[in-house]
This record gives structure tokens, C-alpha cells and sequence, in this order.
């Protein structure tokens, strides 16, 4: 269970009132949203706010989602809070001002990623626009309603909200505030969301499916137990995360290190009766000159410096028709996808080594796992036959950083080609080749095999 699911997980047992003990001294529930009902009702009279459109009452539902402890109660969310959509003047251009005394104008972008509050918008708008979109004030909760839909935040400022928020603004004190920032986060909250949200394209909520939604109400006191148990316990989960990414981060630069220590002979030791690599880079190409030691660094005796161009190229599978076979796509090589079969492609065999040359991730490497055809994104490696297959994957492995980060082309990123050919490779004996690609193996998975048992 990952740190996500451990969240979901504590605010599951908090509003279902397994994570603290019930007081029996406690004001029931019941008695606190009768007042709530009675002061929404002096709200709805006064004029304050309208009523909600007509739905059953919890009490004519006969089937509720869990058993809720002694002390609790089920209400419909707008039976206790008034809810609302945000409104957009348009053209929304017109209304900007850069007026320091203009009036928030609260935007998606103006949250933080996995944040609990709205602190500060980045744009105004002025006056005007006030009365074609909708006041709120610090304190409201506001949901997304349209895309990423159903996420609360909690209001620290004032303003106004366009049509991509509901706000939620609860009538007397049902909630404790906190307490109620956690039951709208819930996955609980979440599926009655999902299984309320509409729309062909893009699915979203609107008022009343939001304010027909079911939830406990625990009594205010136990609420106040709630939230302090739940923020202890993320606290702890919070320090847990970031002990993990710290371990994460130490066991990358571990590998990093032992992939840094094979390609320079010093994982496993030299045979002085390998055939020194200067005779298998002559195999290789009579007329390669091995790069100057001296200027790169030091190598172990009978090894030599060249580049990626002399032992490796890039091409293009043999075209054929008539054969249907899968496309060896990035989704289906990274098992997302079953795949789509073509008729007709680039040939290519299993066990090929295949490179990923446009896109986000060029330098990403993969084999071929069964014949098919060549993705539109990959090249295939030919690696030459005098050199370690696996030794050289390693090599490339270990500047795919690099690769990626310098990247060509505006439109569609691609592997930089040039750099590529221009990689500098570590020769060392094919004997030795073949032991460090052994030894590096087994020392990497046993790491992985540690790293699973953390």
C-alpha cells in the first residue's frame, strides 16, 4: 500500500468512526443538525439564501452506504450548507485589471498541487464583473467541478469564482472545518462524485448532484478528535514519504554508482591474458583510432576509449506487406497496451534492441519481445558483433539522462543523433565485457531484491 492509499485509508476508518473512540457524553449529532435546519430555515425566510430543489429526505431512504456509530447521523450535504456555482463574465479579457483594489479573481491555477488552501489569486478583475460571476468569502470551501472534479480546497481569501467551482458554504457550524476539508477528500466523497458526474466530453458536476450527496455527521466534539488524530497520523505518514524518497533517491545513486564503477574497471578484476580491446576495436573497423586515454582518464590496462558510432548505428527494420504482426509501440513495449496489428511495416525481429528517438523520453531502450513491426518512434540498434550486446545497452543506459535532456527539435522533441554517435565508450576485453555485464547484474538485482523488502 503506498503512502496515497494509506491516506485514503485513514480518512476511510475517520468517517466511518473507527478512528476515535465515541464519548457518550457528546451533543448527538441529531441535536446539532436539527439547529443547523433551523437556522437555515430562518436563512431561506429572511432571504438569504434560496431553497434547494426538492429531493427525498434521509428519511425516506431506506438503504444507507455504512453503519454509522452511536451519536452519528446521515444528512444530504445541502441540507446543512448552501451550494452554488461560480459564474464567468465574458469575455473574461475585458474584465481583467492589473488594479490593486480590483477584486480576486479565483482560478484552478491559483492552487497548489495536492494543497488544503486557496492563499492568493493571480489575476483581478474589476468591479463590474462582480455581478455576472460569484462572490465568495474566506472560509467557503470550493469544488472542482469540471475535469479534475471533485477536489476541495478551503478558502483563505475573498473574491469570486467562475463557472469551473462549486462553492460550498456551510449554514450555522455542522463541520468543524478541517473536519470537513478531510470528508470531501475522501474516496468516499470521491465515488458519490463519480457516480453523480455528467457530461459526453468532459465529465462534471453541478449543484444538485453535489447537494444530494450522502454523508455522516459526527457530533462537533468527536469531529475535533477526528481531525487531530487524522493530522497526527499524516504527520507521521508525511515523514514516512519523505524518509522513503530520501531511500529512493540513496538506492538511484547507488546504481548509478556501480553502473559508474563497471564502465571504468573497477567492479571485477583484469585478466592480463584477455585480448587486449584495441585488437577488437581493429575487428570491429581497421581504420577506428582509439581515443587518447590521457585526455578522457585513466582506463585499466588493455582497454581503450572509442565512440558509440564505431560499435553501434542506428536503422530502420526490412519493409514487408502481407504479414500481420503487432506494432511495437512505446505503450505496448511498456505493457499498457495489448497492441494493434498492422499488415505491413518495418520488420522486427524479437530480442532486437530498439531505441526511442522522438518524444519526451528519446534514449529510453527496449527489446523486442516478439517479431512485429517497428513503432514510428523507435530505431533500431545494431550493435556490432564483436562487442557485448548487454555491456553496451549499459552505456547507453547510463547517458539516457543526457540524452533526454538535450533533446532537438521545437515541435516534436528527438533523440539528438549527433550526441549519440559522440557518446564516449569504455573498451574493455570481450572477456571482461561479459564479467562485468555478469557481475553488474546480479549486484543490481540484489539491490532491487533489497529495495522490495524496505
Amino acid at each position: 500500500m503506498n503512502t496515497k492509499q494509506l491516506r485514503q485509508k485513514i480518512l476511510d476508518l475517520a468517517i466511518r468512526g473507527k478512528l476515535v473512540p465515541q464519548d457518550p457524553n457528546d451533543e448527538p449529532a441529531s441535536v446539532l443538525l436539527a439547529r443547523v435546519k433551523a437556522e437555515k430555515e430562518r436563512l431561506i425566510a429572511n432571504g438569504k439564501i434560496k431553497r434547494s430543489k426538492k429531493t427525498s429526505t434521509t428519511t425516506d431512504m431506506p438503504h444507507y452506504p455504512f453503519e454509522l456509530p452511536d451519536g452519528w447521523c446521515w444528512l444530504q450535504l445541502d441540507e446543512v450548507a448552501d451550494i452554488a456555482r461560480g459564474g464567468s463574465p465574458r469575455p473574461i479579457s475585458q474584465f481583467i485589471t492589473d488594479d490593486p483594489y480590483g477584486v480576486n479573481w479565483i482560478k484552478i491555477g491559483d492552487t497548489e498541487k495536492d494543497g488544503k488552501y486557496i492563499n492568493s489569486c493571480a489575476q483581478k478583475i474589476i468591479k463590474e464583473g462582480v455581478k455576472r460571476s460569484r462572490v465568495v468569502k474566506k472560509g467557503d470551501f470550493l469544488l472542482t467541478n469540471s475535469m479534475s472534479f471533485g477536489r476541495p480546497y478551503i478558502l483563505n481569501v475573498d473574491g469570486c469564482i467562475h463557472d469551473g467551482w462549486l462553492v460550498i458554504s456551510p449554514i450555522g457550524k455542522p463541520f468543524e472545518i478541517d473536519f470537513l476539508y478531510y470528508l470531501l477528500s475522501s474516496s468516499f466523497a470521491y465515488s458519490q462524485f463519480s457516480e453523480k458526474a455528467g457530461g459526453a466530453v468532459v465529465s462534471n458536476l453541478n449543484i444538485e448532484k453535489v447537494a444530494h450527496s450522502l454523508f455522516p455527521l459526527p457530533p462537533l466534539d468527536e469531529q475535533k478528535r477526528i481531525v487531530v488524530e487524522i493530522e497526527r497520523i499524516l504527520d507521521a505518514i508525511e515523514i514516512v514519504n519523505d524518509s522513503t524518497h530520501e531511500l529512493s533517491l540513496a538506492i538511484s545513486n547507488v546504481k548509478a554508482k556501480v553502473l559508474e564503477l563497471a564502465i571504468s574497471g573497477r567492479l571485477v578484476p583484469q585478466d592480463p591474458a584477455d585480448e587486449p580491446a584495441e585488437e577488437l576495436l581493429r575487428r570491429i573497423n581497421p581504420s577506428a583510432v582509439p581515443a587518447d586515454k590521457s585526455h578522457y582518464g585513466q582506463l585499466p590496462n588493455g582497454w581503450c576509449y572509442t565512440t558509440m558510432n564505431y560499435v553501434c548505428q542506428l536503422y530502420d527494420g526490412e519493409k514487408i506487406d502481407g504479414k500481420a504482426l503487432i506494432n511495437l509501440d512505446a505503450k505496448y513495449l511498456r505493457g499498457k497496451s495489448e497492441g494493434n496489428t498492422l499488415n505491413s511495416g518495418r520488420y522486427v525481429p524479437a530480442k532486437t534492441t530498439m531505441i526511442l528517438v522522438d518524444g519526451e523520453n528519446s534514449g529510453e531502450i527496449f527489446t523486442a519481445p516478439i517479431n512485429g513491426y517497428q513503432g514510428s518512434t523507435f530505431k533500431l540498434l545494431n550493435i556490432n558483433g564483436e562487442m557485448n550486446v548487454e555491456y553496451v545497452k549499459m552505456i547507453i543506459r547510463i547517458y539516457q539522462k543526457r540524452l533526454r535532456d538535450n533533446k532537438v527539435g521545437s515541435a516534436i522533441p528527438h533523440l539528438n543523433k549527433k550526441m549519440f554517435r559522440e557518446i564516449l565508450v569504455p573498451v574493455p576485453p570481450i572477456a571482461e565485457q561479459v564479467r562485468i555485464v555478469d557481475y553488474t547484474n546480479d549486484l543490481l538485482s540484489k539491490i532491487n531484491i533489497l529495495t522490495e523488502t524496505l
